[in-house]
């Protein structure tokens, strides 16, 4: 298991769209939310992902996919 703090960057069209719930539905990953700007202009979450290696990849690359600008800031093995 490892734990990534991935900086999330969201685009105004999907304000509306409940990524983050899709993402953990999705995928076998645990969240952590340290930090949020979101608003209908766009903005950027700060969240830890905790999951197999793979599985983060995986979740990552979906969100990239999803027109969402992802930076891995920092990855742990838990």
């Amino acid at each position: 298991m490892e734990t990534w703090l991935v900086r999330l960057d969201f685009p105004a069209h999907l304000f509306d769209v409940p990524v983050i719930n899709q993402l953990i539905r999705r995928y076998d990953v645990t969240f952590n939310i340290q930090s949020a700007h979101i608003d209908r202009n766009g903005g950027q979450v700060e969240i830890y992902l905790t999951g197999s290696p793979q599985v983060l990849q995986a979740a990552i690359d979906w969100l990239d996919g999803r027109g969402i600008t992802t930076h891995t800031l920092t990855k742990q093995k838990t």
